[in-house]
């Protein structure tokens, strides 16, 4: 399995009045670490455009469990990897660690899109190109 780590500091502006982050700047982490696993991978946005075709990977289910809170000034590291794909769906779980500890998991279902050959003004799923899969994997297309 593919998996990439990054070390984000909380900000001033990812916290609430009690100082702790306000949920919903954990999806925009999640979204920021979802983009760079693609890139760290190799496939950098320019390539999902130009080389497959593709005019983005948007989420369609989302969800997250809390178990410790991050405070301004805090490291916390984002654990990104793709747990599961299929045709042109996948899984993407985010473990968040406070020091060593689990503090929060995310998880993501979200879709490769294209633009529809029979109505280019339309968007259409798009299968995962196999490259990808394997880079992600290490297997092949599970159904």
């Amino acid at each position: 399995m593919f998996v990439n780590r990054r070390e984000v500091q909380i900000q001033w502006g990812d916290c609430d009045p009690a100082n702790i982050v306000y949920y919903p700047r954990y999806f925009a982490m999640f979204d920021d670490s979802t983009s760079t696993l693609f890139e760290v991978a190799g496939f950098s946005k320019q390539d999902l455009v130009r080389k497959y075709g593709l005019v983005g990977i948007p989420m369609v289910d989302t969800r997250s469990k809390f178990y410790i809170p991050s405070t301004y000034g805090d490291w916390i590291t984002i654990e990104t990897r793709i747990e599961s794909i299929k045709r042109s769906s996948f899984e993407v779980k985010h473990n968040v660690y406070k020091g060593e500890a689990l503090a929060i998991e995310g998880f993501e279902t979200r879709v490769l899109v294209g633009r529809d050959p029979v109505n280019p003004d339309k968007l259409k799923s798009a299968p995962f190109p196999p490259e990808m899969v394997a880079k992600f994997t290490g297997s092949e297309i599970r159904s």
